[in-house]
């Protein structure tokens, strides 16, 4: 049964220890298989045994001697090109500043208490939750109609129920699927044009506006929605057929 203070983690970090003094390693190794949210992958007496699984991107954490014969951990971690999180683990204070230069996670002074070995996991912990936190956006629900003002009230359409809109200086007429009559808004065409998704509507002409999936018949000066014809503007002709042509494809 657990207790108040156990957990399961989904995630551990991979760690790794590397330190000279076979003592010191093995205080580390410990102090990590006491922490739940670590796994030790391997330990290691020397950076250079250590390079190759590093490099293969495995690892998550390294805790990094500093003070060690032929290359010491502060040059090993600069010659990595994608270090992983590291934690210092040395006797000599003096590599603080250096240390934090490099961005490391933590610095901890041997002998090192576990409380304090603990403080610094739990940052290390923490910063690889921030970093692979996955924000998941709520999806935008799909608009699929565009709301006027007309006759003092506000009138939801459908886009698959709009055939064409014609522009009239400060108003526009919305012809629909349903009416007759035309629905008249004050607007301009050129608002109106944005208002309207692109994959569904085109304007082809300095004052219309068409349904793509309404269109019947297309000819090079106009198009016809049924049995009425709407003419098509040069300049707005080639950006039209493009469009038009790619959805008969």
């Amino acid at each position: 049964m657990k207790t108040s203070t156990q957990h399961d983690y989904l995630t551990k970090l991979k760690c790794i220890a590397i330190d000279d003094e076979p003592f010191a390693l093995e205080m580390i190794a410990d102090d990590i298989q006491k922490v739940p949210y670590l796994e030790l992958v391997n330990t290691f007496s020397s950076p250079f045994e250590a390079w190759e699984l590093i490099n293969s991107g495995q690892i998550d954490l390294v805790f990094l001697d500093i003070q060690m014969p032929t290359l010491t951990g502060t040059q090993f971690l600069r010659s990595l090109i994608q270090p992983p999180m590291v934690i210092f683990t040395t006797a000599y204070q003096q590599y603080a500043l250096e240390g934090y230069d490099l961005n490391v996670i933590d610095y901890l002074l041997k002998p090192i208490p576990f409380d304090r070995f603990v403080r610094a996991t739990n940052k290390a912990y923490e910063m690889y939750t921030l970093r692979h936190k996955e924000v998941v956006e709520p999806a935008a629900p799909e608009v699929d109609y565009v709301v006027i003002n007309a006759d003092y009230k506000k009138i939801k359409l459908f886009y698959s129920d709009i055939l064409f809109v014609e522009g009239l200086k400060d108003y526009v007429k919305i012809f629909t699927v349903h009416d007759n009559k035309p629905i008249l808004t004050r607007s301009n065409l050129k608002a109106m044009e944005g208002k309207l998704p692109a994959q569904y509507f085109c304007r082809v002409h300095n004052s219309y506006i068409v349904s793509l999936q309404k269109i019947t018949a297309f000819q090079k000066s106009k198009i016809e929605i049924g049995r009425v014809e709407v003419p098509v503007g040069s300049r707005f002709l080639p950006a039209f057929e493009e469009i038009y042509q790619g959805q008969l494809r």
